[in-house]
């Protein structure tokens, strides 16, 4: 458990982001945040101050808008993202990709392993990589351990595109990019995947631009 003198630099750190109304700012790659990994949540911040924070951070990924954010992405170290898909997406690209909705939910401490040994590649974003798109094969099911917000345990599994993306927000909470992950040939701007990537699949982009899909 971290001592008081430790914490004392991570609840400055937050009540100072909490300290202005509307969404925080998210940190853009290239800050070294979010490269160094996270210490994991042992009630550095209390109960109340952790209750503030989740709820800027669900307010922020609602405004950008996103599907995930996690505290590195705003300037914070420690090992808490949020998620929360409502899947507003036509029915045949949600049957492609297994998007369906998810509920808002607080990952304390995730940790995930692959079930099975299957992968799915499809364009993937990043909050903060703004106005680019790439393909990354991820696993197809995962298991997700860890605890929710009131330190209750969590372990469920993930399949499709909520896989996805507790994967991506788990990755950032180790310090990766989804860029680190993913087939750089098919880096397009959102100018492009509006222009040409609108398929449910990357299959014509795989053709395209030259890259395999697993």
């Amino acid at each position: 458990m971290a001592s008081p003198s430790d914490r004392a630099p991570l609840v400055e750190r937050v009540e100072e982001l909490l300290a202005v109304d509307g969404p925080l700012p998210i940190v853009a790659a290239g800050d070294p945040v979010l490269r160094r990994g996270t210490e994991p949540y042992d009630g550095q911040l209390g109960p109340e101050l952790l209750a503030r924070f989740i709820e800027a951070l669900r307010v922020t990924m609602h405004a950008a808008p996103g599907v995930g954010l996690a505290a590195p992405q705003v300037g914070v170290p420690l090992r808490i993202a949020v998620i929360e898909d409502p899947a507003p997406v036509p029915e045949e690209v949600a049957v492609a990709r297994g998007r369906v909705p998810q509920p808002f939910r607080v990952l304390v401490n995730p940790a995930y392993e692959p079930v099975g040994p299957a992968r799915a590649a499809f364009f993937e974003g990043c909050l903060s990589v703004p106005g680019w798109q790439a393909v990354v094969a991820r696993h197809a099911e995962v298991r997700l351990r860890g605890q929710d917000e009131h330190g209750h345990a969590v372990d469920e599994l993930f399949m499709g595109w909520p896989a996805r993306i507790v994967q991506h927000e788990t990755d950032h909470l180790d310090g990766m990019l989804y860029l680190d992950r993913a087939e750089l040939r098919s880096l397009s701007s959102n100018e492009e995947m509006v222009r040409r990537w609108t398929q449910p699949t990357p299959t014509t982009a795989a053709a395209d631009l030259g890259f395999e899909l697993p």
